[in-house]
């Protein structure tokens, strides 16, 4: 597996990994390093035997985040910090449609490289936290063929109903999504405002649902 093909599926990996437990399993008292470890074998497993995944096939894996990964991720935090300072001044609707239009960025942008995808493992490092922290990083290292790949989850202690630890940002070679992100989208803010972000990302996302379908004609 090229070095580069696992870097691209690492995000999958991690969006897919975070919502593979039953509600049971993922108590609110479950140490976030141990919930990760669980999670990302059981990412690994279905990457690598799921045939519709290894394939890219989106309509699969966006069945899969939708249903299983969604409930275990902060995503309105996650797109509320991708926005930035802009989400405050944003209507429901608007806010609604930066989530939806996110989302699918992110499952076209790394469901393709699952078919590169084989042999994977992964080791966790050691915590650096006290048990009183709302909010942690757990660090992890993927390995394929080549040097092994750091991601990194940042989590988040949620309250009350659904209460235990959730995902809001993952970091790939140094690089946190979210932040990345962010550099982009403001571009786009302070240029067009919060509809025109809307606007480039629902384009982008249907040329790159053209693209597919081209691609798969050919």
């Amino acid at each position: 597996m090229k070095r580069r093909s696992l870097l691209q599926c690492l995000p999958f990996l991690s969006l897919v990994g975070l919502g593979l437990a039953s509600p049971l399993a993922q108590a609110a008292d479950e140490a976030p390093d141990a919930l990760i470890g669980r999670l990302t074998q059981e990412a690994i497993d279905i990457i690598q035997s799921d045939k519709a995944v290894q394939a890219g096939d989106l309509a699969r894996i966006k069945e899969l985040v939708d249903q299983k990964v969604m409930p275990h991720v902060d995503f309105q935090r996650m797109t509320s910090s991708a926005v930035g300072p802009a989400w405050r001044q944003a209507t429901p609707e608007q806010r609604a449609r930066l989530q939806a239009e996110f989302k699918t960025l992110l499952l076209r942008t790394y469901s393709g490289a699952m078919s590169q995808v084989k042999n994977l493992s992964f080791s966790i490092k050691p915590m650096r936290s006290a048990p009183e922290d709302k909010e942690v990083i757990v660090r992890t290292l993927i390995k394929g063929r080549g040097d092994p790949v750091q991601l990194d989850y940042r989590l988040v202690k949620t309250p009350g109903v659904g209460a235990g630890w959730k995902v809001y940002n993952f970091n790939v070679l140094g690089v946190w999504l979210v932040d990345t992100y962010r550099s982009q989208f403001s571009q786009e803010i302070n240029a067009k405002g919060i509809d025109g972000l809307i606007a480039t990302l629902t384009e982008r996302n249907k040329s790159n649902a053209a693209g597919d379908a081209k691609s798969n004609k050919g």
